[in-house]
């Protein structure tokens, strides 16, 4: 009798184990999809029609996805993670070489659908001569303007800053506030002044490797970047960004631009469709910030966010199905919908619409970086940045003063790195 129990035990464990090895079965015995969690920053109905279009394509999949605000994010995925947890694939951006680094993620170079991609799109997510990530789509931004309110005082989008800085002079003598800037955020003013490094110091080949060299603790943005950011500071000296503007939160600057309270307003593409719900009637353009000589300008972007895999995943081979599917087409275009961007998945074409006629030639000259996306620790570095703008407007700081304190924050991510 007990030989013929432990028979049963063994046997229960033989099936068992073959069940765990090749799926779990439903009731009718057939083999169940295996799971594959998703976690983003992008709502679940932003994110409805790809999930949708996953499922569909990879019936040995079930798909889920999980959203969490932007300001959780970090912390929860990085627990999840240091306990050997969390999704299968993660939406990740500026975190991803820190994360690659602590060995969080898997590296996918030896993947076919990574060659798919534009190297522009890939670069940000390049770790030790590995691929830890696929981008989604591009994001950039610029100044939306009023084109109403331009054509009544005879204006047109700025080719330098001069320029920009005579447009806003002739608005406010119009009584027209020029611009709103949400700047209780640390992230308008920290973009748009990068914006002056990007004309007059990423544009110049020869800094090329400054990114790399600040990572590793060998070039400094206070010995390369004051008198730039300084000359993009005027705009603060001549109140045209004001220290009150450190109260007004995105949404209350989104409404004042909307209504027409105000002529310029610094955002992305992401606000278009707000613009319009609040404004129906509302004539708005975007035009890339500009330098101090006369061009094209810049518009600050690039990659957004990607999806990488989590090393730990236990579902890893699926995972790469759905992570290949993402990497379609049809997938890039689904994602396109509705969203004023582009894709970096090779042969995909979007159109941008008329609002971004006056970005064209910035495109075309390939006049969009973000170049953050290249740091170690590089949403420590930016707050660090933004959060001392903020000193600065307010008065309590100096550009050099800015610079020195994010050099200072980045030394400490180095020597803890």
């Amino acid at each position: 009798m007990l030989r013929k129990i432990m028979t049963a035990v063994i046997l229960l464990s033989f099936i068992a184990g073959g069940v765990f090895a090749g799926g779990q079965q439903d009731a009718a015995g057939e083999e169940a999809a295996v799971k594959v969690k998703i976690m983003g920053i992008g709502t679940e109905e932003r994110m409805k029609s790809l999930m949708s279009y996953l499922n569909e394509e990879l019936p040995e999949a079930a798909v889920e996805y999980q959203f969490v605000s932007n300001d959780q994010y970090d912390s929860i995925l990085n627990t999840q993670l240091a306990a050997g947890q969390g999704p299968d694939l993660i939406e990740v951006g500026a975190q991803v070489k820190s994360l690659a680094q602590a060995g969080y993620l898997q590296d996918l170079s030896d993947q076919e659908f990574v060659d798919r991609y534009h190297e522009s799109g890939l670069s940000p997510f390049r770790y030790k001569g590995g691929i830890y990530a696929t981008p989604l789509l591009s994001w950039f931004e610029g100044i939306w303007y009023n084109k109403d309110i331009f054509a009544q005082y005879d204006l047109t989008p700025p080719a330098s800053f001069d320029e920009w800085m005579d447009i806003h002079q002739t608005l406010q003598d119009n009584g027209v506030k020029p611009q709103i800037m949400g700047a209780k955020s640390w992230e308008p003013q920290m973009k748009q002044s990068i914006a002056m490094v990007l004309n007059e110091f990423y544009s110049d080949p020869a800094n090329s490797n400054f990114d790399e060299a600040f990572n590793n603790g060998e070039a400094f943005m206070a010995e390369s970047w004051t008198e730039i950011v300084e000359s993009w500071s005027v705009i603060v000296d001549r109140g045209f960004i004001t220290p009150e503007m450190l109260g007004i939160d995105y949404s209350r600057a989104q409404d004042e631009f909307a209504s027409g309270k105000a002529a310029m307003w610094e955002s992305g593409p992401w606000a278009e469709g707000d613009l319009k719900a609040k404004n129906p009637e509302g004539n708005f353009g975007m035009f890339p910030i500009p330098g101090l000589s006369k061009g094209t300008g810049w518009l600050v972007g690039g990659p957004g966010t990607a999806f990488a895999i989590n090393a730990d995943s236990k579902v890893k081979e699926t995972a790469y199905a759905v992570l290949d599917k993402i990497s379609s087409t049809t997938a890039q275009e689904i994602l396109l919908e509705g969203n004023s961007s582009s894709s970096f998945l090779k042969g995909v074409k979007s159109d941008l619409g008329p609002e971004y006629s006056d970005c064209l030639d910035a495109f075309a000259e390939g006049n969009v970086y973000c170049p953050w996306n290249n740091w170690y620790s590089a949403q420590a570095i930016i707050m660090e940045y933004g959060k001392s703008m903020q000193e600065f407007i307010a008065g309590g700081k100096s550009i050099n003063e800015v610079l020195q304190t994010v050099d200072a924050k980045a030394a400490e991510i180095q020597a803890n790195r």
